[in-house]
């Protein structure tokens, strides 16, 4: 009985002495909108791997550590990565949880830490069982997923219409410019919206769960990127717009691009993975495959050894034949000329760990990165390849692409929300006529709260948009906030998108990514529910504030992001 007593009186002790071990990381790791953000399932989950039987880790049966290796992936491996050896999230290996034990692994798992690990078990996520069988397999070897080369990428690439049988002219009567590329998350597909008449033109399939739009050079072409690394091609020009190409260039990615130097527009595709670590250049008619350059390497700061440092964002720079890739763990941008693909010409730019998404700033000149994890953006001068500034903002910036206006006093800014705090940063970026404020956080205004996925504004706007989606309050994440930009100091305005979208159902009408259309006189929302509620577009007058339109249809099944074709393919943001 005594040994009883002592035993649960050390397992009551664990939450508390946990919480003490971690109260330290809390300053710098995750919390719960990015915890929730990050933790989204990979497309790994059903993939076969290795696995390598530890013989010092506690008994799993075959059906034990493949329903464990699925949750993992659906689960932890955003913030653990996809070998445990840490990313947002602490290192998983053997050699520390072996250590710690499955019973203090347990406590760790179903309570969760002050530094952000999510309290899995007591939010009713995971059952006691699934907490005990998770416990098990974080002391197992982590399964090793398979490459992805050459011979995998070309087995999955098809020429859906050649070139030389796509139209020589456009055969539709669409205002191109105007549409919208709608994410239909869950679905894998994308809905092509007409911005003019606000009707579905064509609903595309695609890879699962597309994370963005992107467009050649001449417009003409869509690209888009799943999270499990498929890329379609759509051709604009056609009677319908439809897939002309697709290919799978890894098992889980995030990110595609086109050249768009002048000489080489339309010439190139490029797209980076998630895993394998890697990114590879494409030709820019037919998505062929033609060169795979690896990722791994040293990380800044620590120059450590990085085995799955993933490709975040791609950009292609406007004034030389580079692309401009990010790499989220090492925290390196590469400056990659494009210009030989035979002998690959790569500059690297130390800027900080962990690397996401982002955007130009107004002139493109300076694409504006956020170092996730370490409270920063980084500036980097595409014209000079060097790092122009690195700007300390608040708790995790997500930008999104960002946005950017005229400051009444700060000249040209661009501004990012947060998922960890309520903050809205605005960093100056004219280092000519405004040098003294130049990359640095000039002003930081209160928005309605942390959670935040997407800024935005427009040239032809004076109003500010941002959305907070992962805010745990319904009321904030069913609305959007708005600034005006000559009045900032008045604070935000609250537009009830959720209740202006007349949805009958009780979905989580979550609010995300504000886009203007090609005129700059509307902002659309999507209202996303899940796949078995309704969901909708929602369409704001901007001079007025005042609803304009919904879009409702059967096939708007998680519309999430979404990206007009003229303010993508220029950089409007």
């Amino acid at each position: 009985m005594r040994m009883w007593k002592t035993g649960a009186i050390a397992a009551a002790l664990l939450p508390l002495a946990m919480s003490q071990a971690f109260a330290e990381e809390a300053k710098t790791t995750t919390n719960a909108p990015e915890a929730k953000y990050q933790s989204a399932g990979s497309p790994l989950a059903n993939v076969e791997m290795y696995q390598d039987i530890n013989p010092k880790a506690p008994p799993m049966s075959k059906a034990e550590f493949d329903k464990a290796r699925q949750i993992y992936f659906e689960r932890c491996a955003g913030c653990h990565g996809v070998l445990r050896k840490g990313a947002t999230g602490k290192p998983l290996t053997p050699e520390k949880t072996l250590a710690a034990g499955t019973d203090y692994l347990k406590v760790f798992i179903k309570y969760g830490s002050p530094a952000g690990m999510p309290n899995w078990g007591t939010s009713g996520e995971l059952t006691d069982d699934e907490v005990d069988l998770m416990a098990r397999y974080i002391q197992q070897t982590p399964p090793q997923p398979p490459e992805f080369g050459m011979k995998d990428m070309k087995s999955t690439w098809k020429v859906i219409v050649p070139p030389e049988q796509r139209p020589t002219k456009k055969m539709n009567n669409y205002n191109i410019a105007n549409i919208f590329s709608t994410t239909l998350r869950d679905t894998g597909e994308v809905a092509l919206i007409d911005g003019d008449t606000k009707k579905i033109i064509n609903v595309v399939k695609t890879g699962y769960a597309v994370h963005i739009s992107r467009l050649s050079a001449s417009g003409r072409y869509l690209f888009v990127i799943g999270r499990d690394a498929k890329i379609n091609m759509i051709d604009l020009w056609m009677e319908k717009p439809d897939n002309v190409a697709e290919i799978r260039v890894g098992l889980e990615a995030r990110s595609v691009d086109t050249s768009k130097y002048k000489g080489y527009e339309d010439k190139l595709a490029i797209a980076g993975s998630y895993w394998p670590p890697q990114y590879v250049i494409m030709k820019g008619d037919t998505l062929e495959p033609l060169k795979i350059m690896a990722t791994r390497g040293m990380t800044v700061g620590e120059q450590e050894y990085h085995p799955e440092p993933r490709v975040a964002s791609i950009v292609a720079s406007h004034f030389k034949p580079e692309f401009v890739v990010n790499v989220k763990e090492t925290g390196k941008t590469l400056m990659v000329d494009y210009t030989d693909l035979n002998v690959i010409a790569t500059k690297e730019i130390p800027v900080a760990k962990f690397l996401h998404d982002g955007g130009f700033d107004s002139s493109k000149r300076y694409f504006m990165v956020a170092a996730n994890q370490s409270n920063k953006i980084g500036a980097i001068d595409v014209k000079d390849g060097k790092l122009a500034g690195l700007i300390d903002v608040g708790k995790i910036p997500h930008p999104g692409r960002g946005a950017n206006f005229i400051h009444p006093k700060y000249g040209p800014v661009w501004a990012t929300g947060h998922l960890g705090d309520e903050s809205i940063a605005l960093i100056g970026t004219d280092p000519v006529k405004h040098k003294q404020y130049a990359w640095k956080m000039v002003e930081s205004i209160k928005g309605p709260g942390g959670g935040a996925l997407f800024i935005k504004s427009h040239p032809k706007s004076t109003h500010l948009y941002s959305d907070t989606p992962l805010n745990p309050d319904p009321k904030l994440s069913q609305s959007v906030a708005v600034f005006d930009i000559n009045n900032l100091a008045a604070g935000y305005k609250t537009l009830p998108i959720g209740e202006w979208a007349g949805l009958k159902d009780d979905g989580a009408k979550r609010v995300v990514q504000p886009e203007y259309n090609k005129a700059g006189d509307e902002v659309w929302f999507s209202v996303w529910s899940a796949k078995n509620k309704e969901s909708a577009i929602v369409v704001v007058d901007d001079k007025t504030l005042q609803l304009k339109a919904v879009i409702k249809d059967p096939r708007l099944i998680t519309p999430t992001g979404h990206f007009n074709v003229y303010n993508t393919q220029h950089d409007i943001y």
